[in-house]
């Protein structure tokens, strides 16, 4: 790669899902030795949660998986839509606040859903794992490794051309 990838991950509260998509995208970047070229983090819609680690059974379903989920919570704010090349969030809901959030053209371009990046599920939103159980965590880390590996895929193809 030749160019920087500036990537924010949002979810509602910035401590289960997008938390989870900066990690495990680390750990994927990481594992193609482009480490270089990406800057990637995670905000939430909400600064409910501010400051706080992700949530200890989001962190513990990722750890189980090789992730290390060492971010702290935070909101969105107006610099991230300077700052990142995509700001990617995790349902309609997350797409509609940020859209909304917004500001020009360029912004609005920015904004995507992650399950869009998906190669093998076909699903339109990493669902909120907060009020359910296990099983729940482990979609959200299916569902984002298979968003990670496709979001890489597109950028590198992107590069490539």
């Amino acid at each position: 790669m030749k160019q920087m990838n500036k990537i924010l991950f949002v979810c509602m509260g910035n401590i289960c899902r997008s938390p989870a998509a900066e990690g495990v995208m680390k750990e994927k970047v990481k594992q193609h030795g482009l480490e270089d070229f990406f800057h990637i983090d995670s905000a939430g819609l909400y600064a409910w949660h501010q400051g706080e680690m992700a949530d200890a059974r989001m962190r513990k379903h990722a750890s189980r998986r090789g992730y290390n989920l060492t971010s702290r919570s935070r909101p969105v704010t107006r610099e991230d839509f300077e700052q990142f090349d995509l700001i990617i969030g995790m349902d309609e809901d997350n797409i509609v606040f940020l859209q909304a959030k917004a500001y020009g053209v360029n912004a609005l371009h920015k904004v995507r859903l992650m399950t869009d990046f998906c190669k093998e599920h076909k699903v339109n939103s990493v669902p909120d794992p907060y009020y359910g159980g296990s099983s729940g965590f482990e979609l959200v880390l299916d569902l984002l490794e298979d968003a990670c590996e496709g979001l890489l895929e597109e950028l590198k193809k992107e590069e490539d051309h």
